[in-house]
């Protein structure tokens, strides 16, 4: 017996190590890119401690107009915001994760309006900025050093679609490489299409279009931001106009729809605006956001076979205009960023359910538009 315990506590530490190993890291920064037409300064950053679920103060950086979009490297040395403005730009910063801090590089334009999406490829070659005014999507490579060079490609659909007050012009939303980065789809609200195009990181023309060259959603739905499934199987999007998530089977750049899922209540006819959608680590339950009149998250279950969401609940976002939310690195919670009340809210993540529970952890925050997280160092 006493050998036996002796040989545990031997081993105990190695257990621990191993344990600790498996969990991964519990403490993440989130930073924030932000709206500096009202509170804010710039982009904002965060510790985070995901056992807790509580936020602290590290860092501000300001001068940066509207860095509304922003998207990190994968080595987690970089982040590049969209500056949304008449004349769009896009800035390029050093991050240290450890302290939290900022370093501004440089700038460019984006060769378009109003940006409001950013991307970067995993061998941080070449940076993809959605322009949505005018409606282009830019290619912009990066130099070694992490600087942006001048944008060397635009793309953009002459299209229009029914509602003509939103629709009366090509509006780029989102580009995003797909899991393999041979593609890239770009969604467009002006056309009610996700456009696909063929990825070339070293040479030119960078991008080109596929075959098919695009797929398009009911009319009027108005195409906004996708995620893909970790199998790389299942593409979700959700609409802006529409206010529906829209599930389609990917493979080889072809996108094939099977299922549209709607995020209003029963007999609902208010204002509303679709957001930001996640997939759970885990992958077994999404989530979107929706704005105007409605202010909540809708909750579904993932079918893992299939891809097929079935709803679970809807989730008050205790704020208006809920632009963007992030669930943390461990899955255990999500936060929501509603940019037309100036605050954060932390949820609770039921692992069971999926449902989500308040925190009562509130951060105020002037115009929060999209929330990102890294490792702390």
């Amino acid at each position: 017996m006493k050998k036996f315990l002796l040989l545990i506590a031997m081993l105990s530490p190695a257990l621990t190590f191993a344990q600790n190993k498996k969990t991964g890291p519990k403490t993440f920064d989130l930073i924030v890119g932000t709206y500096t037409t009202g509170k804010s300064k710039g982009i904002v950053v965060y510790r985070f401690y995901a056992e807790t679920g509580k936020l602290a103060y590290l860092s501000e950086i300001d001068g940066v107009n509207n860095p509304s979009y922003l998207t990190l490297s994968a080595n987690n040395k970089f982040i590049y915001a969209v500056n949304e403005l008449p004349k769009g730009e896009v800035s390029a910063f050093s991050f240290e994760a450890k302290t939290g801090k900022l370093t501004f590089i440089n700038k460019q334009s984006t060769l378009g309006a109003d940006p409001c999406h950013i991307s970067v490829d995993k061998d941080q070659k070449n940076l993809l900025i959605a322009n949505y005014s005018s409606g282009n999507v830019a290619v912009m490579p990066l130099n070694k050093d992490g600087s942006i060079a001048n944008g060397i490609q635009t793309v953009h659909d002459d299209g229009h679609s029914i509602n003509k007050e939103r629709q009366e012009s090509a509006h780029a939303h989102m580009a995003v490489l797909t899991p393999d980065e041979k593609y890239v789809l770009y969604n467009d609200l002006g056309t009610d299409k996700i456009n696909i195009y063929k990825y070339h990181p070293n040479k030119e023309p960078r991008i080109v279009p596929s075959s098919p060259a695009f797929v398009s959603v009911a009319p009027g739905e108005g195409p906004r931001h996708l995620e893909f499934s970790a199998d790389k199987k299942t593409a979700y999007l959700v609409t802006e106009m529409g206010s529906n998530v829209i599930v389609f089977d990917y493979k080889n750049g072809q996108l094939k729809q099977k299922q549209s899922i709607t995020m209003l209540p029963d007999g609902f006819s208010g204002q509303t605006a679709g957001a930001a959608i996640h997939l759970s680590p885990d992958g077994k339950f999404l989530y979107a956001s929706n704005r105007l009149e409605t202010n909540e998250i809708n909750i579904y279950s993932v079918n893992k076979e299939t891809g097929m969401l079935t709803f679970v609940a809807r989730q008050s976002t205790f704020g208006k205009n809920p632009r963007d939310f992030a669930i943390d690195p461990t899955g255990r919670f999500l936060i929501v960023a509603n940019q037309g009340s100036d605050n954060m809210w932390v949820f609770k993540i039921d692992q069971a359910t999926g449902k989500l529970n308040q925190t009562g952890i509130r951060v105020e925050i002037g115009n929060p538009v999209c929330l990102k997280f890294a490792p702390a160092e």
